[in-house]
This record gives C-alpha cells, structure tokens and sequence, in this order.
C-alpha cells in the first residue's frame, strides 16, 4: 500500500510492527540527518527519543487490545470515579483564547491558503500537518516551514489576480500546529529507528520557533488520542521541551480533538492530566464517526446509513455534542464543535447559498448545546460562522441535571437511507480521494464537499460493514431491491467507477493521471478488503 506523495514511494510504505501494520514516513534516501535537519537538532531530539518513544509503542497496543476487546463484544465504557471526576478542578483559561468562535483549519503546506486563513478574521487557526495533509516528507517538511514563517508572521504568497505579494496582517488570532497522531511513525532520522510522528513535528516547531516573539504561548492541536493515558505522554513532551530549552512550565499550551469513540468516555480523565497545558476539547465528528464504525464493526445494527443521510444532529453525535460542554465548563475549558463539510462555493451560487444555509444551521446546533465555538476550513465561512456563538464563549452556561453519563452508542435507527447509490459513491469517493493523495494533497473538494483523511476513513468502513453483513442488513437499489454486496459486487462497484473516471479524465490525454487513478483504485480496495481502517 502507498501512501501519500506525488509517486508511490516504497519508503511510505506501512511496515509490520509488532502483530500490526504501522504507517511510516521516512525521509527520502539521499537526505542525511546530521546535515539537513537544522544544527542542534539531533541532539535536542534524543532525549526526548529516549523518554517517550518506547511509551509511544506501548500506547498503540493498548489501542489494539481495546479493539480487538470491542470486537469480542466488549465495547468502550466510562470509567470508575477519581480524582479527575471528582474534584472541584479548574483551568485558568487566558483572556488571549477566552474567543474561540470560529478555529479555520487547513493544510499546513500550503501557503496561500495559510495566509489567507490568518487574514480571515477567524480568532482561531489551525495548521495541520495530519489528516488534510499528504503524510509524504515532502509535504511534511513544507509544513513545518510554512508554521514557523506564520508565527514569525513573515509567511507570504504571490496573488496573480491582483499581481501582488501578500503577507499576513496584524490580528489576535490564535495559531494552532496540529502535529500527525502517536499512531504514525516517522524513519530516517536515528539510523535504523523510528521515531512516532508527533514527537517529531512538535519537536521541529518547538526547536526552530523564536518563544520570545510569541504573542501567548505555543498552541498545539492534539489529534488521534484513544485513552486518558495518552494524555500523560503529551504532558510529559509538553514538560521537557520547556526544560530543554529553558523556558516556563508553561511555554506550550494545547487543545485536544475527542475523535475515537474509547476517548469519549475519558475525557475529564484526559483533560485532568493535561490540566496545566490544556485549553479546550473539541469534537472532531467525522474521525469520531469512523471510530465509531470501527469499534462497533462486527455488530450489524451499527450498519450506518448513507453518508449524507445522516442528519448532523443524529444521536451518536447529539449526546456527546451536549456531553463535550458540560465536561469543559465545568473545569473552566472550551468546548469546541466540528467542521461543516459542504463547502461554499464563488463560481455556484445555489451550491454556496446551500452550503452556508447548512453552515449556520450546524453552527447554530452547536451553540445551542453550548459549545463555545466550531471548525470551519474556508474564509467565507467565517462570519457566518462566528455570528451563530451568542458571545465569545458561553464558559458559565451550564444545563442543570445534566446528564453526565449519557448512552454514547445510541443505536442509529430510523436514521437516514442505506441505498446501493450510496455505497457506489462511497466507492467513487475513495478513488477520488486516493487519487488526490497519490498526487500529493491530504484534501480535495468532491462533490461540493471537503474530503479528507477522516471522510476517506468512513467511507472505506461503510462498505467494509455493508460487506461484513449483508446478509443482515438491508441495502437496496433504486427499484427498491435488496442488493447483497459481496466481495463480487464491491469489486465490479470499483471497475465501473474507475472506468467512469478515466472517461472523464480521458480528453486530458494525461498517462500518468491514468496511471494514478488505477493506483489509486487499487490501493482503496485492498485496503477495505485487508481491513485497514487506521487513519492513514
């Protein structure tokens, strides 16, 4: 399987670790570590190598057994009271985050975009080196440097349209760096080891930022955690870095995504052990729903509808939507909502009046169940967005008789339609998508709707579900017949796709645009068949 970059790359090739397939970065064969990472660098990193590495390892098999129990029947579940539940706790949230309406989010190896998102008018931004950016060295490497320019505030694109360079105004907004998760590993920099991917991007940014021109402290975006326990391994890098290179306890601050479904049962846990870093949480929806796909996959009631189908407000979102604020409050946090995928258009007007109607419906949702604010990734949304918040946070309200241990695997029944229409674009869009990553982009706009890793990651696991239990589940065509979808059909789903796209791409008489898309065709498909389900 090949990962994302601009040809399939061996070295981003996943590699057996342990009894699993890990995904790796490595870093390309002529570049050597001593004299192309910056000067210092090494040495900076192996301590923190030494300290957190073999933790990492630890962590993703405990990952592994909570799954593998899910898959035997036994599923996520809060855990027993403790301190972290119990006491009266509280973060002291500084004034510089207190407005958090609207955080822009968007691939950080792009500059223009970069730009454009800090002179949005959002009071947050955040830089992702993860799930909307192709994991190849390449687009990693771009990343950090477009990071470092942006809290430098030196980052600059040139504007064709109005022949000029623009660069980033003078604003309060807030930068986040959302770093690849502990489940990816990084090679090529300590001969003949890995080292996980986080420790290697917040390392780069921390090494190389100038902390005294920061405006507040460094902001990090936590992706990807699946326990309480993760969080101490964040806390514990947080801590060393400050000490290595002498600065406050306190130089690096953090949110935290709640986007695998074992983590929505430890979130005060989680926050309790970052609780001198820690902002805020926010419920990053479309990774939760394919983790929640995944840990509920052998059982046929949790066969999902149609994407598309599925009304934002649906149960397995709803409670933890109303669960993440009352958790965040009470602790003096921000509760952060989910990105909206359809996506404004300026060349559709009645897509883009469509779009920003569903934006300030779902922004509207979110406020009422008191989040403080929520995700958008493109500048027209901004306003919209932020005007749907009744004030910069909504940190005193609170439900009374709130439900603090709510059912977070409803059932999703009576819920959307589950149509051999719908697997077939499932189908389409994993091609697509794949496409997109083979030529180095971790996003791509489909159908009116930002894909990226996460929308890819359910998509693979609906049809891997609808495969798993067909004879269980009904899927039906447009006569209203019941369609089995076998092995057989999945397949032959893939050819007409492919061969529909290659048509539609063929007057480009580009060979390796072809030779892409059948990559990419093939790629998606075995991964859905070998069961591979981690976001890579």
């Amino acid at each position: 399987m090949a990962t994302a970059t601009t040809k399939p790359n061996p070295a981003l090739t996943p590699r057996p670790f342990a009894n699993r397939i890990v995904p790796v970065n490595s870093a390309p064969p002529e570049f050597d570590a001593a004299r192309d990472l910056p000067k210092g660098f090494l040495e900076f990193l192996a301590p923190l190598h030494a300290t957190l590495t073999l933790r990492q390892r630890a962590l993703i098999a405990r990952r592994d057994f909570a799954l593998a129990e899910a898959h035997a029947g036994k599923v996520p579940d809060y855990l027993p009271p403790s301190v972290a539940t119990t006491n009266p706790w509280r973060v002291e949230l500084p004034a510089w985050c207190a407005d958090q309406r609207n955080q822009m989010t968007g691939p950080a190896d792009d500059a223009d975009l970069v730009v454009k998102m800090l002179n949005s008018g959002a009071p947050g931004v955040m830089l992702d080196l993860e799930d909307s950016t192709a994991n190849a060295w390449e687009h990693n490497s771009r990343g950090i440097k477009n990071i470092l320019e942006a809290l430098a505030a030196r980052l600059t694109y040139f504007d064709r349209k109005r022949n000029k360079t623009i660069g980033i105004n003078p604003s309060s907004t807030v930068i986040f760096t959302r770093p690849r998760g502990l489940h990816i590993h990084q090679a090529g920099i300590f001969p003949g080891e890995l080292i996980p991917a986080s420790l290697f991007d917040v390392a780069m940014v921390t090494y190389q930022v100038d902390f005294s021109a920061l405006k507040h402290p460094l902001c990090i975006y936590i992706p990807k955690s699946e326990s309480a326990d993760e969080a101490l391994w964040w806390r514990d890098l947080f801590q060393m870095i400050p000490r290595l290179k002498g600065l406050p306890t306190d130089a690096i601050k953090c949110m935290a995504l709640v986007e695998s479904h074992p983590l929505a049962f430890q979130m005060e846990e989680f926050a309790w052990n970052l609780r001198e870093h820690i902002l805020g949480l926010n419920l990053g929806r479309w990774d939760y729903m394919a983790s929640l796909i995944h840990f509920n996959l052998e059982n046929p009631e949790w066969v999902l509808p149609d994407r598309n189908t599925i009304p934002h407000n649906v149960a397995f979102f709803q409670n933890l939507r109303n669960l993440i604020p009352e958790i965040c409050h009470k602790h003096g946090m921000l509760a952060i909502g989910g990105m909206t995928a359809l996506y404004p258009s300026r060349e559709d007007a009645e897509l883009n009046a469509r779009a920003l109607k569903v934006l300030a419906e779902d922004k509207k949702n979110e406020a009422n169940s008191l989040m403080d604010g929520a995700w958008t990734g493109h500048p027209d949304q901004n306003e919209i967005a932020v005007s749907q918040f009744p004030a910069p946070n909504q940190l005193q309200a609170r439900p009374a008789n709130a439900n603090i241990r709510p059912d977070l695997h409803p059932l999703p029944t009576g819920v959307g339609k589950r149509t051999l229409a719908g697997t077939r674009a499932a189908v389409r869009t994993v091609i697509r998508y794949r496409n997109g990553v083979l030529e180095g982009k971790g996003a791509s706009l489909l159908d009116g709707y930002m894909e990226d890793l996460a929308t890819d990651r359910i998509y693979r696991l609906m049809i891997a579900q609808r495969m798993k239990h067909s004879d269980k589940v009904k899927i039906l065509d447009d006569s209203g017949a019941t369609v089995l979808h076998t092995p057989e059909l999945i397949g032959n789903l893939f050819d007409e796709e492919l061969d529909r796209l290659l048509r539609e791409t063929a007057k480009d008489g580009d060979p390796q645009r072809t030779a892409t898309l059948r990559e990419a065709r093939r790629i998606s498909e075995e991964m859905i068949r070998r069961e591979e389900f981690d976001p890579v």
